[in-house]
């Protein structure tokens, strides 16, 4: 048996499955050079390789297909594995490919990024204080924060994965 695949996917030769709406970034420039602002002062200390991790954990809870494309990416040119990137949708069931730390920061990325849950739950927030310092924590907390908004525009505004290269955008 091969397993071999016949297909191959060039996402600059798709058609979007569907259209852009809005761009916030040419609409309200100063609205998205916050935003990057936000995101860059939330991120200063936190290690580069676990910010990318809680970014494509967030994005994949979210459905962004755009910000999911550009942090694999990111994450990769970071030195990341593919493998601990395609495991970060079955973090609980794979949690020998990440540390305790990272364990930590992806529990609070879920709890804090699906509020309709309820609140974030004492226990994930107490193992998240086991592992970073009071000022780290609150730059992951900001960091979760900064990229369910950037979530939100690029769900909302229908933006397409697949064109993006690392160092294209700091957001």
């Amino acid at each position: 048996m091969t397993t071999s695949h016949a297909h191959h996917h060039a996402p600059a030769a798709l058609a979007p499955e569907h259209p852009p709406r809005i761009s916030v970034s040419r609409l309200l420039p100063d609205v998205y050079k916050a935003l990057v602002r936000l995101d860059t002062a939330a991120r200063e200390g936190l290690d580069p390789v676990l910010v990318e991790l809680v970014k494509i954990r967030a994005s994949q809870l979210n459905h962004c297909a755009f910000c999911l494309d550009m942090h694999s990416k990111d994450a990769l040119a970071a030195g990341e594995s593919v493998e601990r990137i395609v495991q970060l949708s079955a973090w609980r069931e794979s949690r020998h490919f990440y540390t305790a730390k990272e364990l930590a920061a992806l529990a609070l990325t879920e709890a804090v990024t699906v509020l309709t849950d309820g609140f974030v739950p004492d226990e994930v927030y107490a193992e998240a204080e086991k592992h970073f310092e009071e000022t780290e924590l609150a730059r992951l907390i900001a960091s979760i924060s900064v990229i369910n908004s950037w979530n939100r525009f690029g769900v909302t505004g229908r933006l397409g994965p697949g064109h993006y290269t690392p160092g294209d955008h700091k957001g």
